[in-house]
């Protein structure tokens, strides 16, 4: 019978399968959770761009009244103003103030696909100069 001492027997250095399987886990579960991340990333850009982009169209409204030069009359009127591929929908609304002088313009803006839901609405106040 052959005899190997066990001073000269090396022992084997590695991981086990099962803490392999638990790594591949722990990285399965990361991976899995920057997927999530990237994805609400992806779509609160979508938003923020919409947010922007309605934001200018306001903007576009009220610089067109200031420039205008003209007392705007009281009442409600709805137009398009789209911006670049987002079809949007500017709702105007002039409302008379308790001084004679001012009326307040509020521009709200929705989606054209989805009119119930308003992204933006600016207020400006009108000088009858």
């Amino acid at each position: 019978m052959l005899h190997i001492p066990s001073s000269s027997i090396r022992r084997q250095r590695g991981f086990t399968l099962l803490e392999v399987l638990v790594a591949l886990v722990i990285v399965g579960t990361a991976l899995g959770a920057s997927l999530r991340a990237v994805g609400s990333l992806t779509q609160n850009s979508n938003g923020l761009r919409s947010a922007m982009m309605a934001t200018w169209s306001a903007e576009n409204r009220l610089v067109q009244i200031r420039l205008a030069r003209t007392f705007p009359a009281v009442g409600k009127q709805t137009f398009d103003c789209p911006q670049g591929d987002l079809q949007l929908v500017c709702q105007e609304e002039v409302i008379a103030s308790p001084n004679p002088r001012l009326r307040r313009v509020e521009v709200s803006v929705v989606d054209q696909a989805n009119p119930e839901r308003r992204i933006i609405k600016l207020v400006q106040l009108v000088l009858n100069q």
